[in-house]
């Protein structure tokens, strides 16, 4: 084996929004198949990836509040060890150290990001064992929210979100606001008010026009406080849910216009951001 290129790196793991989010069926496994638009934010996580001398996979976490085996982080690394080892590619241990400001059960993809960055980062850092396609195929199966993070390109997503067109919307400042409730996301894609037979749209048909996202009226229905939020920011701003919420978007011109609208969400948890269409993750690899 050759000598590695570097012991540590610093990497972002930035979030993400559903600019839409439409539902055009179900599959024959359960799952439904989906159309969206993923557009990324310069905000986000951060994780330290250092290499042990012994196999084993050490994390730091700041206060993601997940049990050490079902993190997310956790079961990146010793998935990316695992496809290694069946390749017969040795790698090494690592210390990761995970410093949180992504809330969960935001519709943001904090988890499956910091999946992502996992993934590319040790991957990296132990000489690439797999393959970009390999990659994406062991995020997926961690979550389906994984590859667009290790795919890094703005993108037309569709099918469970994992096939993907890449795609250059506007790049506006949102501000970002999550309402004090937890979602539980599952339950939504059973409520019998859920639309699931939106037309399909090819890749040059969508708009912020024409399209919505279809948790938003189910989400504002079961919770008022997701509801109230939503005309708040209806007063500066267009507003949409991302995901299946439990976070708002209001979209802005400039940072400025952004963050005086802000001032006005003091009682809430937000942040202001710029969206991205190529990730903050991607152009830092590139500093290794």
């Amino acid at each position: 084996m050759t000598p590695y290129k570097t012991d540590t790196m610093t990497l972002p793991a930035p979030a993400k929004l559903n600019l839409f989010l439409h539902i055009v069926g179900r599959r024959h496994d359960g799952y439904h198949n989906l159309q969206t638009v993923f557009q990324f934010l310069d905000y986000g996580d951060q994780l330290q990836f250092s290499r042990r001398t012994d196999q084993r996979i050490q994390l730091q976490d700041s206060h993601s509040g997940v049990a050490y085996a079902d993190n997310l982080v956790v079961r990146a690394a010793n998935a990316l060890q695992q496809a290694a080892a069946a390749k017969g590619l040795a790698t090494t241990g690592a210390d990761i150290t995970l410093s949180k400001r992504l809330p969960q059960g935001a519709g943001l993809g904090g988890g499956s990001s910091d999946a992502a960055t996992t993934l590319v980062g040790l991957n990296h850092l132990w000489q690439q064992p797999l393959s970009q396609a390999e990659l994406l195929q062991l995020g997926l199966t961690l979550g389906a929210d994984v590859p667009i993070f290790i795919h890094g390109h703005a993108a037309f997503a569709e099918g469970v979100g994992e096939r993907f067109i890449n795609v250059e919307p506007a790049t506006p400042w949102y501000l970002v606001v999550k309402p004090k409730v937890s979602i539980a996301t599952a339950a939504l894609f059973q409520h019998p008010h859920l639309q699931r037979d939106c037309v399909q749209l090819s890749v040059d048909d969508w708009s912020l026009d024409n399209t919505a996202n279809v948790f938003e009226p189910v989400v504002c229905a079961l919770y008022p406080e997701v509801a109230k939020l939503r005309e708040r920011l209806l007063q500066y701003a267009p507003t949409r849910l991302t995901g299946s919420g439990a976070c708002l978007f209001a979209r802005f011109d400039t940072q400025d216009a952004a963050l005086s609208a802000q001032q006005q969400f003091s009682d809430l948890q937000s942040f202001v951001a710029q969206g991205q269409n190529r990730s903050s993750l991607i152009r830092t690899l590139t500093q290794y």
